[in-house]
């Protein structure tokens, strides 16, 4: 797939999920951007604010396979896998799939869910894989986790550890509307759900030329050197008890090129760095503030991006 048609598969998608999703573009960009960097994402704001349907909107643009699933303290890590169940009348076991056997899952409310459910998504999410009763079954290519999460009640709630945030390529915050955003969503919503008439616009087929595309972006060795500069200064940092492992580095890699294609280069500017080093980092870092919120870890990384120093070469390679 050549850079144009890329750009145009891209356009395609962000476009489609904003008829639903009003002033939201940035954030869709970067949705996309993780879908196409074969991550995974974690929707952290407050109820209501479109978290869900933003999930859906995604799904119904692709002609994929959706699953979603209501996380409670009562799930069992087989209700997210699936189970092998007898057969009275075959006299035999047969595997019933769980919902994790899909293009686009949706994880409600993940932080809902006991720790040992919680850690029932880590192999599906790292491996693409689930293994049940000693047998390993491959899931669907893509898999895709959008997992939201309330940060701001924690009553019932069971924080996601560090193994399993670390899971996630990028942190996103959908946030309020503008008061005329909220005036367009009420006019866009007046009569009918616009996400009712969602129809895919990328195939599975073009979402794989996608991914195989970004292995070809260029990212000259300062950028390299850059990214890996910021990470360091994570691990340096006096009021970070744990800063970023090789395997942020790597997401923060594969973000880069896929947000670079989707702006229409072939290569990485430092700019690509500095708009995906939030979202894809500070949920990364365990911050020594107490009660740590996202705003802690979010503050250290534009710390750091404003201590490094922004490489100036030219970066077309």
């Amino acid at each position: 797939m050549n850079l144009e048609q890329f750009e145009e598969n891209g356009r395609k998608l962000t476009e489609n999920i904003s008829r639903v999703i009003v002033g939201k573009e940035e954030v869709i960009k970067l949705l996309v951007t993780a879908l196409i960097a074969d991550g995974h994402v974690l929707l952290e704001d407050m109820p209501g604010t479109g978290k869900t349907r933003l999930a859906r909107s995604l799904a119904a643009s692709l002609n994929g396979k959706f699953a979603r699933i209501q996380f409670t303290p009562d799930l069992l890590p087989s209700d997210v896998t699936g189970m092998n169940i007898f057969n009275r009348k075959t006299g035999e076991f047969e595997l019933h799939k769980g919902p994790v056997f899909t293009n686009i899952l949706l994880a409600d409310e993940i932080n809902r869910a006991t720790p040992r459910t919680q850690a029932g998504l880590l192999e599906s999410m790292e491996e693409r894989q689930v293994t049940i009763d000693g047998v390993t079954f491959k899931l669907e290519n893509p898999f895709f986790v959008i997992a939201t999460q309330n940060p701001v009640e924690t009553a019932g709630t069971f924080p996601l550890p560090e193994a399993q945030l670390d899971r996630f390529m990028m942190r996103l915050s959908v946030g309020l509307p503008s008061e005329a955003e909220e005036i367009a969503i009420l006019d866009r919503f007046m009569k009918k759900d616009p996400g009712e008439e969602l129809e895919a616009v990328v195939s599975l087929d073009e979402l794989a030329q996608m991914r195989d595309a970004v292995r070809e972006v260029y990212v000259h060795p300062e950028i390299e050197k850059y990214m890996v500069e910021i990470v360091a200064m994570t691990r340096k940092k006096d009021k970070v008890i744990m800063g970023v492992s090789p395997r942020g580095t790597l997401a923060l890699l594969r973000a880069v090129k896929a947000y670079a294609a989707l702006s229409g280069r072939s290569y990485c500017i430092p700019d690509d760095v500095k708009t995906l080093a939030v979202p894809v980092l500070s949920h990364r870092l365990k911050v020594n503030y107490g009660y740590q919120t996202e705003d802690d870890s979010r503050k250290v990384i534009e710390e750091i991006l404003e201590s490094v120093q922004t490489p100036t070469e030219n970066f077309e390679g």
